[in-house]
């Protein structure tokens, strides 16, 4: 999936005039409100942000900002246009190293100071697909700030962890199963129940990760039960719907769909010529110039010189698991499952996954399954432009604190618009 992500540590925010220091957290209102700030990693340029736990988000210093840093406080615009001072929320943070196959990666536990559970649960983070540092993003003090221990860790190849960054599934769901290892060493007798939030690529790596690491549940947000061959066809079905395209350039994606996943499952060696065939056979139809998907469009626009000479380099350089089962993946799990689906994901579209976990859900599977209507990728609620494109506005409401009442097993609905999959 095109690629997420979370952030960190304190930094001096300049904003034209001088700004106070960030310091990365979450805080409280003390009226049950909560936000986290991450800030830019030391030595990197970039704005500190803001998450609040209903989705409001932005950069602090940018001029319809919600939220001014005060130090140990930040200084809150209210919906009244007064100004309130919220509190940063105490937490223990312990930083640690651990090895995952032969190689040392970097994480921190984040756990409630005070919380009304004396053994809160405890969840590892697993990221997307994200090259960015995981330590000190929004979203996991977004989780503490909610009562949950949270265990975020650097991927391997990014941040202060070693090793080469990699999507490959089966090497990362080895990561995040050491991860909770050592999540639960660092907390030892101050946790409950513990396991897995996997964002976007991170749903095809938590629930692989749970069949490794035993785990009490596993959370997926935004993410597939499909393989990134399927996820690469619906994307572009779904871009041919939106430009109303005759039922001939759909019956023509749909083969190019076939053509380059032959070539990519043979990892480059092989499947060109029925790649050839279908450029010769569409050539100068426009629908070719625009389509996307993950990658087919762009190799169907190459030559057939190029693809072979420079196709593997440019598509195939990060042992991506191009046919993954993740139904398999599903029908191992043992435990209970949440799977968190936006409604009009450009990026990773739903209805394969919606009707695959339709299907496990009958079958008895223990899977709980929400969908939150016009949201795209992320979560993200959107406004859309004259041209079709979207502008992101907030993270859709109720999609946090969904999240952290299912692992807490302490459901409150509403969840802003979200529904139970029915």
């Amino acid at each position: 999936m095109k690629r997420l992500a979370f952030l960190s540590i304190a930094s001096v925010l300049a904003t034209g005039s001088a700004a106070a220091e960030c310091v990365r957290g979450a805080y409280t209102s003390g009226k049950g409100d909560f936000l986290a700030v991450s800030t830019p990693a030391e030595g990197t340029t970039g704005q500190a942000r803001y998450l609040f736990v209903d989705g409001r988000r932005g950069a602090i210093g940018s001029a319809d900002a919600l939220v001014d840093c005060a130090g140990e406080s930040v200084n809150v615009r209210e919906a009244d246009g007064r100004t309130a001072s919220w509190k940063r929320l105490p937490l223990r943070e312990t930083p640690t190293t651990f090895s995952s196959a032969a190689t040392k990666l970097t994480g921190l536990l984040i756990e409630p100071a005070a919380s009304n559970d004396a053994r809160p649960p405890l969840v590892v983070m697993v990221h997307g697909s994200e090259r960015r540092a995981a330590i000190g993003g929004v979203y996991s003090y977004v989780m503490a700030a909610q009562g949950i221990a949270t265990f975020v860790y650097d991927k391997r190849g990014t941040g202060e962890s070693d090793g080469e960054y990699t999507q490959n599934f089966e090497l990362l769901a080895d990561d995040a199963a050491a991860a909770l290892v050592e999540g639960r060493r660092l907390a030892a007798g101050r946790f409950g129940r513990s396991g897995y939030f996997g964002g976007s690529q991170g749903g095809w790596v938590a629930p692989l990760a749970a069949t490794r690491s035993p785990a009490d549940f596993v959370t997926v947000g935004f993410g597939l039960v499909a393989s990134p061959i399927d996820e690469d066809r619906e994307q572009m079905l779904g871009e041919a719907a939106e430009a109303k395209l005759d039922e001939a350039a759909v019956a023509s994606i749909k083969r190019l769909s076939k053509a380059t996943a032959r070539i990519v499952s043979s990892h480059f060696t092989g499947g060109f010529e029925e790649l050839e065939r279908l450029r010769r056979d569409v050539a100068g139809q426009p629908w070719v110039e625009k389509i996307q998907g993950e990658y087919s469009g762009d190799m169907l626009r190459m030559s057939d010189a190029d693809l072979r000479r420079v196709g593997r380099a440019r598509f195939d350089n990060l042992e991506l698991i191009w046919d993954y089962d993740a139904v398999a993946v599903l029908k191992r799990l043992k435990s209970p499952l949440l799977w968190v689906l936006a409604e009009k994901d450009r990026e990773a579209p739903i209805e394969e996954t919606r009707a695959i976990l339709r299907k496990q859900i009958a079958a008895g599977r223990p899977i709980d399954a929400y969908v939150f209507p016009d949201t795209d990728h992320g979560m993200m609620e959107f406004t859309t432009n004259a041209d079709g494109s979207r502008t992101i506005t907030r993270v859709t409401e109720g999609y946090l604190r969904l999240l952290a009442d299912w692992i807490k097993r302490d459901l409150h609905p509403p969840y802003g618009r979200g529904h139970a999959l029915n």
